[in-house]
């Protein structure tokens, strides 16, 4: 992996300046391609549920990646970069939230605290998946150990987990439990999915809209924890103290470059190429493959394929010593 200094992080950031302008007509384009096919394939599967469930349940994987890209498309308005509009940003964004179950004006507040810390190690806890180093780890009592290797255990990081967080957790925001904005943008956004699937139910019936709709939303939030989680969590990915820490050269060296098949990086919205847009996240998603096709060179910077993706799954503390992310097993310097 190339070496990039900091300096050379900021001369990135300016080159990158020409591609943060919105295209109005695109984004209608993009917004228009991506909630037709998700309304028609839930349709299709109400239609084909009669005929048994398993039948309906043929759609459910593809109508989950289309609620990946409804969501790149709600974050790319959390960002303000989808529309020149700031209001036409914000009330798509908050529209697309009820379908992702976000609540948007939090998330959005949210998710750019994650972009102002992202790869700070003093700054965790925002927006992250939770990532210990290996001392506090080891500080921790038998109890707080079982319970961090149950969090990071795979099954409920990419399965229980993202259904708790788009079911239950951003039902409430506790975490903000002082603040009114997070309340207020939280109990509307309850409100527009209590009267949308209200509706929904009235349409298809109770039993048809659950046997549709969760298995829709589980897997569509867990394709997004599993993207999110490979973006930041891979080997060679870049943490470092507050004194250490440099904006431009966390986002260019601790966010991966996740080269996935043409398709893929479609239907996830082009999210992959994360490094470009953690270093300038006011570039709009559709701008995003022009950047590597303008500048090759980034390709080789944190670049992931889906195979190499797999192997992350077993990292699970940050080693302060060796700088690099390691696995339970490795905790432990090797004896020679």
């Amino acid at each position: 992996m190339p070496s990039i200094q900091p300096p050379n992080a900021k001369t990135w950031f300016a080159r990158l300046a020409p591609y943060r302008a919105s295209e109005n007509w695109r984004a209608v384009f993009e917004v228009i391609i991506t909630l037709v096919p998700f309304l028609i394939l839930w349709a299709g599967m109400w239609q084909l549920i009669s005929h048994g469930y398993w039948w309906g349940m043929i759609g459910v994987i593809p109508a989950g990646a289309f609620i990946v890209r409804l969501f790149i498309i709600q974050h790319d308005c959390g960002h303000r970069s989808l529309f020149s509009s700031r209001k036409a940003n914000d009330w798509l964004g908050r529209f697309i939230g009820l379908l992702t179950l976000t609540p948007y004006d939090h998330w959005r507040r949210q998710h750019a605290l994650h972009h102002a810390a992202s790869g700070n190690l003093d700054r965790r806890g925002i927006g992250d998946i939770i990532t210990l180093t290996v001392a506090e780890y080891e500080a921790l009592g038998r109890f707080g150990k079982l319970r961090y290797r149950l969090y990071r255990n795979p099954f409920v990081l990419f399965g229980l987990g993202p259904a708790y967080v788009f079911f239950i957790h951003n039902r409430l925001p506790l975490e903000s439990m002082k603040q009114k904005m997070p309340w207020v943008s939280t109990s509307l956004t309850n409100l527009g999915v209590l009267v949308l699937y209200a509706l929904m139910i009235w349409a298809v019936g109770l039993k048809a809209f659950l046997l549709i709709q969760i298995p829709t939303v589980i897997v569509g939030a867990s394709i997004g924890v599993w993207l999110f989680y490979v973006q930041h969590q891979f080997d060679g990915t870049h943490w470092a103290r507050t004194e250490d820490w440099d904006r431009e050269r966390a986002a260019l060296m601790g966010s991966s470059y996740y080269d996935l098949p043409g398709w893929l990086m479609w239907v996830t919205g082009n999210i992959g190429i994360h490094h470009v847009h953690h270093l300038s996240s006011r570039i709009p998603f559709y701008q995003l493959p022009r950047t590597l096709r303008d500048h090759p060179e980034l390709k080789e910077i944190g670049r992931l394929t889906f195979w190499e993706s797999l192997k992350t799954v077993k990292l699970a503390l940050w080693c302060e010593e060796r700088r690099k992310l390691v696995t339970f097993a490795m905790r432990q310097p090797a004896v020679i």
